[in-house]
């Protein structure tokens, strides 16, 4: 079997616009991947187009081998952008593989190792409206989900920090007394805070018991966790934004992290992110994919967590639509958890003529400023 082609497309989903990577080959066997660094699309879409050459002819299942080819062969090593064309393209690859050998990619993973995989659901809307948010949070727990995650609360297009922070804290703590401790909650600060803001919110909600705080400290200066960590008992998650093993090295090396929350769409796909893992369950740090995309990397995420024995939780931002235009096959959710699927590969089939009758406009994010009108992170 040889690869003869790589396609890409763009399909609006519940997201924003979505990226996927098709390779076919020349038994009539496809596989689809999908790009998770959604707001530079352009510049991964350049990226997918130098490593096409060094695809076209290539044997799909050395997954190891063209992994090491797309991510070393430009001298210069890869970073998120070419991370997450790699990713996308690993992901199609291993669909490829479980196609042709008529299995899920689960189980060339080493097989099942639990039933379902629990995700947690974003709840909002996100600001200073408390009661509208514990009335979602009451509605995601009436349809099943027992992990709620909600942000540190922007106002508008302003995040000033300590007033953000202080807010957060008494959302999560009207929520922990309204919903008690059979629901399971997850702050994300979302890199927006620095690093005494970030210190004295994680100290202050230890008593409300979260199942874990992402992404307290922006991810360019890992070390930096070093401090928070000795500064707070909270559970610390991060990784969202890293694009390789190495990336996640300070934070593991270190033990600064409890849950490591790599993107199977950013780091390098199914290949990079069984490494990873291993690396995760040596230093007891479990895995907390990060899956705010579409019904491809949810069908990827759930492929990876089904077989990964130090898993913790997965996110699911969005449920895949049964009714989309695009898909057949997308992954079924019940009782806030992921169900396995018996199809091979991902499971999911790409109605490649609809997702080329598209015309989804760029992915566009919020801008925050503070106060002062300076920029901050969203």
């Amino acid at each position: 079997m040889r690869i003869t082609d790589l396609s890409v497309f763009q399909i609006p989903d519940a997201g924003g616009t979505a990226m996927l990577v098709v390779v076919d080959t020349d038994e009539g066997i496809a596989g689809v991947g999908e790009v998770g660094i959604r707001p530079r699309q352009e510049a991964v879409r350049g990226a997918l187009a130098h490593l096409r050459p060094l695809l076209l002819g290539a044997d799909p299942m050395r997954t190891e081998h063209l992994w090491q080819l797309l991510s070393r062969a430009g001298f210069f090593p890869a970073d998120r952008i070419l991370g997450a064309a790699v990713a996308a393209v690993d992901i199609a690859l291993w669909d490829v593989k479980g196609r042709a050998l008529g299995l899920p990619v689960h189980v060339l993973l080493g097989g099942a190792v639990r039933d379902r995989v629990p995700c947690y659901a974003h709840v909002g809307p996100e600001g200073h409206d408390t009661g509208a948010l514990l009335a979602d949070c009451r509605a995601r727990v009436a349809e099943g989900w027992r992990h709620l995650r909600l942000a540190v609360p922007a106002e508008g297009e302003v995040l000033e920090p300590r007033r953000a922070a202080r807010t957060a804290v008494a959302q999560m703590t009207a929520l922990r007394e309204a919903l008690g401790d059979e629901v399971e909650l997850l702050l994300d600060v979302h890199t927006r805070l620095d690093p005494p803001d970030a210190a004295t919110l994680c100290r202050e909600l230890e008593a409300v018991r979260p199942f874990f705080v992402e992404d307290p400290l922006r991810a360019e200066a890992p070390g930096a966790y070093a401090v928070l960590r000795a500064r707070t008992a909270v559970p610390l998650a991060a990784g969202e934004q890293f694009g390789s093993k190495w990336e996640f090295r300070p934070l593991l090396d270190h033990d600064l992290i409890d849950y490591c929350r790599a993107d199977i769409c950013i780091a390098g796909g199914f290949t990079e992110l069984g490494k990873l893992a291993g690396w995760c369950e040596a230093h007891h740090v479990l895995m907390a994919t990060h899956n705010p995309l579409g019904a491809v990397a949810t069908a990827a995420s759930r492929e990876f967590n089904l077989a990964c024995p130090n898993f913790g939780i997965c996110e699911l931002a969005h449920v895949p639509d049964p009714a989309s235009p695009f898909f057949t096959g997308v992954p079924e959710v019940a009782g806030g958890a992921l169900l396995p699927s018996g199809r091979p590969g991902l499971g999911i089939e790409l109605d490649r003529e609809a997702a080329r009758a598209s015309r989804p406009g760029p992915h566009e994010l919020p801008l925050l400023r503070r106060d002062d009108g300076s920029f901050t992170n969203w």
